[in-house]
C-alpha cells in the first residue's frame, strides 16, 4: 500500500538538495523543503530581510516560521521503511564505504567525512548531533582538488571553476571567489528563470502545434470534400452525357423504324406487282406455246390488253434520314465537345493551380534570403547594382522598408512588398536554384549521379526548356522526354548565345569580329586561342582556361564554340559543311532534331542539299535523311577507320568528356585494347581500368609507335 501511495519519490524530494525530505517544513506559498536546506538558503541570501521561495520565487518581507510538517514527516518515515531493504550496487553505482562483505549501494555521501553510506549507516548523520552539521549529498564520487587533494568548496569567478581552500592561497590568490553554495544559488535562480521561460515557450508552441494540427485536419477535410464534390459533379456530367446519348440513340432508332416501315410497304407493293407480272408471263407463255392458230388469234386481243400499260411504276427505297450524315454530326459534336472540354478543364485546372499563388506571402524576417520580385520593373528605391537575379540576406526591417546585403551592393534599401522569399539550397546569386524560371534552358548538374525522380530518357547532356515550377519541383520538356519531372536544386541553367548553347566544359574562342574583348586579351590570348570553359556566371561573364592564360575572364556574348572541324575565321558550321561532304551526327547529340530513322552515330553519309539550318544527307542505311547543320560534323578520310576487337585505341583528343564519363584513371593519354564491340558501344581494357565502356565514335586507333610512347601513362 505504501509503495502504491509513495511510488513517485520526486514529489517528496527537496528541490534544493534533490533528496527525500528530512524534517520537512512547508512555507506559506505551499512548497516544502528540508528544514536545514531552506534555512541555509535564506541565511546565505545576499539581500538581507528578503526571503524568496526557490521554486515559485514568491517573496516574503519577514522570515516565515518554519514548523515541522507532521504529516509529511510520517510519509517520509513510511517511505524510508519501504526502502529499508538494502540493495546491491550495480555497475557505475556508488558503494557504501562501511558495509563489509557484499557491495551495498550507497544512498548518501558526506562532504566532511568524504565517505559514502548506505541507508543503514547514514542514520548516524541524522541522529548524532556532531554529525548533523555535516553536509550530506546524493551518493556520488566526491570531487576533490587534484593538486591539494582537498574538498572543492569555493567557486572562482575569475577562472570559472571550482577550487579548494588551499587554491585561494596558491594559483587563485586575489581572484574573485565565493562559496560554492552562493554561486549555486545565484545560478540556480537564473536556471529556474530559464526553465520557467522554456516551459512557457513549450506551452505556447504546444498551443501552436494544436492549432496547426486542427488547421491541417480542416484543410485535409476541405480537400476531401472538394474531391467528393468534383467526383459528384463529373459523375452527374457523365450521366447527363449518357442521358443525351440515349436520347440521340432513341431518335436514330425511331428514324430507322419509320424508314423501315416505309421500306416494308414499298417492298410488299413491289412483291405484289412482281407476282401479277409472273401470272401474265404464264398466260402469255401458254398462248405462245399453243398449236391452234384459231385459238391463238381469238385470245390474242384479250391477253395483250389485260396487262395494261407496259410502263410500270418504278420503286426505290429512299429513307428520310441518312445515317452517314448522323455519323458525321456525331463526330463533329464529339470534336466540339473534346475541344470545349479540354479548354474548360485546362482553365479550371489552371485556376486551381493559381489559388496556390494567391496565398498570403511568407513573412520575411531578418536573416532570410530574398530577391526583387520578377513582376517589379523598377524598385521604389531604384536598382543600384542589384538585378532580378541578385539574392541577398535581410539585414534590417523597419516598417515597410528593409535593408539587404547583396553581393553586388551592401545595405541596399527596398520595400518589403516588392521582395520575395528565396527558398532552396542556394547561397547567393551564383546559385542556380534561386534563379531558374519558366522558359529557361536547363540540364541536370554533372554532380548529380542519379536524379531524385530518375533519368528516364534524359542524360547529363540533355538540354530542355523549363515548362513549370512548383515549390522545389519543376517540369522540363527535353527532346528525348516531354514533361520530365526534376528537382530545382539538381538542375543548372545552360547559357545560350544565338542558337548555340555554351556550357561548362565546352571548347571556345573569342569571336573573330571582336577586336578587343571587354576584359582585354591578357598576356597571350588571341582570336586563334582555344580554351575550355571552367565556369559561367549570370552577369554574362565566364572563366576560360587557355593554354596561354589560365582562368581568363571573358564575356559570354563575345565567345563562340570551337567544333572539331572549325578553322579560324569560320564562325558557323554552314561555312564548313558543303554539298558533297561526308558527314555524321556528332557524338554529343543524343537525339537529332529530326529523329534518327535508320541512322546511328556510326553512320557516314554524303550531303546532297543544304538550306539554311537544314541539310539532306544520303546515308547507306537511310536515303534523303533530314538533319540540322549544327548537329553534324565533317568526316575526313582519317576518321573513317574500322575499329575491331583487339585494336589498340584511346579517346579522341577532341572529346572533352566521354558519354559514359572518364572512369577512375582513364585520360586522353590512356591506351587500351578493344575487348568487345556492341552496336555503337565499345568495351576497352585499359591498364588502370578494365572493361571501360565508351562510344566507337569517340575513339581513335593508336598505331604501335603511339602506343609505345603513351603506354606508360
Amino acid at each position: 500500500m505504501a509503495e502504491a501511495i509513495l511510488g513517485d519519490h520526486d514529489q517528496y524530494s527537496c528541490s534544493i538538495c534533490l533528496e527525500l525530505l528530512r524534517d520537512p517544513v512547508t512555507i506559506p506559498c505551499g512548497h516544502s523543503y528540508c528544514m536545514s536546506c531552506i534555512n541555509e538558503c535564506w541565511n546565505t541570501n545576499d539581500q538581507k530581510g528578503i526571503y524568496r521561495c526557490p521554486q515559485c520565487r514568491q517573496t516574503f518581507n519577514s522570515k516565515p516560521p518554519l514548523n515541522r510538517s507532521t504529516v509529511l514527516a510520517e510519509i517520509m518515515e513510511k517511505l524510508r521503511s519501504t526502502e529499508s531493504a538494502q540493495s546491491l550496487a550495480g555497475p557505475g553505482e556508488i558503494v557504501c564505504d562501511f558495509c563489509s562483505g557484499e557491495m551495498i549501494k550507497a544512498v548518501k555521501s558526506c562532504l566532511e567525512c568524504r565517505a559514502s553510506y548506505c541507508e543503514t549507516h547514514v542514520q548516524l548523520h541524522y541522529n548524532v548531533p556532531a554529525l548533523k552539521k555535516h553536509k550530506l549529498v546524493k551518493a556520488a564520487v566526491i570531487p576533490v582538488c587534484p593538486k591539494h587533494d582537498k574538498l572543492l568548496e569555493v567557486y572562482c569567478r575569475t577562472d570559472q571553476k571550482c577550487v579548494c581552500m588551499h587554491c585561494l592561497l596558491d594559483d587563485h590568490k586575489g581572484h574573485d571567489t565565493v562559496p560554492s553554495t552562493i554561486e549555486r544559488n545565484e545560478k540556480q535562480i537564473k536556471l529556474t528563470d530559464t526553465q520557467t521561460k522554456v516551459k512557457q515557450t513549450i506551452q505556447a508552441k504546444e498551443k501552436e502545434l494544436q492549432k496547426m494540427k486542427m488547421d491541417i485536419t480542416s484543410h485535409s477535410d476541405s480537400a476531401k470534400k472538394a474531391v467528393e464534390n468534383s467526383k459528384k459533379v463529373f459523375s452527374e456530367l457523365v450521366k447527363l452525357i449518357e442521358k443525351r446519348s440515349n436520347e440521340v440513340i432513341e431518335e436514330i432508332k425511331a428514324q430507322e423504324k419509320a424508314d423501315l416501315d416505309q421500306g416494308t410497304k414499298l417492298q410488299k407493293k413491289l412483291e405484289g406487282e412482281i407476282t401479277e407480272l409472273k401470272k401474265r408471263e404464264g398466260v402469255l407463255e401458254d398462248l405462245i406455246q399453243t398449236d391452234d392458230n384459231i385459238q391463238f388469234l381469238q385470245n390474242y386481243k384479250s391477253v395483250s390488253s389485260s396487262a395494261g400499260s407496259d410502263e410500270l411504276q418504278s420503286f426505290s427505297f429512299q429513307p428520310y434520314c441518312s445515317f452517314e450524315d448522323v455519323r458525321k454530326l456525331i463526330c463533329e459534336l464529339t470534336g466540339r465537345l473534346e475541344t470545349t472540354w479540354t479548354q474548360e478543364i485546362s482553365k479550371t485546372i489552371n485556376k486551381v493551380s493559381d489559388l496556390a499563388t494567391k496565398r498570403p506571402p511568407i513573412d520575411i524576417v531578418v536573416g532570410d534570403k530574398v530577391r526583387v520580385k520578377p513582376s517589379v520593373v523598377t524598385p521604389t528605391h531604384k536598382w543600384g547594382s542589384v538585378t532580378h537575379l541578385s539574392v541577398g540576406v535581410v539585414k534590417k526591417i523597419q516598417g515597410d522598408l528593409l535593408t539587404v546585403d547583396f553581393p553586388e551592393q551592401r545595405n541596399w534599401t527596398g520595400v518589403v512588398a516588392e521582395m520575395e522569399y528565396v527558398t532552396g539550397a542556394g547561397s547567393g546569386p551564383s546559385s542556380l536554384d534561386s534563379v531558374i524560371k519558366i522558359g529557361d534552358k536547363v540540364r541536370v548538374k554533372p554532380s548529380v549521379v542519379t536524379p531524385t525522380h530518375k533519368w528516364g530518357a534524359v542524360t547529363h547532356k540533355s538540354t530542355g526548356d523549363v515548362k513549370k515550377i512548383q515549390g522545389d519541383s519543376l517540369t522540363v520538356d527535353f527532346p528525348e522526354q516531354k514533361n520530365w519531372t526534376g528537382i530545382v536544386s539538381e538542375m543548372e541553367i545552360v547559357a545560350s548565345v544565338g542558337s548555340v548553347d555554351i556550357k561548362v566544359g565546352d571548347k571556345v574562342r573569342v569571336k573573330p569580329s571582336i577586336t578587343t574583348p571587354k576584359p582585354n586579351w591578357g598576356a597571350q590570348v588571341t582570336n586563334k586561342s582555344e580554351g575550355v570553359i571552367k565556369g559561367i556566371k549570370f552577369d554574362d561573364s565566364l572563366i576560360v582556361d587557355f593554354h596561354e592564360h589560365a582562368n581568363w575572364k571573358g564575356i559570354l556574348s563575345e565567345m563562340e564554340i570551337v567544333t572539331n572541324n572549325d578553322e579560324f575565321g569560320s564562325s558557323s558550321l554552314e561555312s564548313v559543311i558543303k554539298i558533297g561532304d561526308q558527314v555524321r551526327v556528332k557524338p554529343s547529340v543524343v537525339t537529332p532534331t529530326h529523329k534518327w530513322g535508320a541512322v546511328t552515330h556510326k553512320s557516314i553519309g554524303v550531303v546532297q542539299k543544304i538550306q539554311d539550318e537544314s541539310l539532306i544527307v544520303d546515308f547507306p542505311e537511310h536515303k534523303k535523311w533530314t538533319g540540322s547543320v549544327s548537329e553534324m560534323e565533317l568526316v575526313t578520310s582519317a576518321d573513317i577507320v574500322d575499329i575491331k576487337v583487339g585494336d589498340k585505341v584511346r579517346v579522341k583528343s577532341s572529346i572533352i568528356t566521354p558519354k559514359h564519363n572518364w572512369g577512375g584513371h582513364v585520360t586522353h593519354k590512356s591506351v587500351g585494347v578493344v575487348k568487345d564491340i556492341k552496336s555503337e558501344d565499345v568495351i576497352v581494357d585499359f591498364p588502370n581500368h578494365k572493361s571501360w565502356k565508351g562510344i566507337l565514335a569517340e575513339m581513335e586507333l593508336v598505331n604501335y609507335s603511339d602506343a609505345d610512347i603513351s603506354g606508360s601513362s
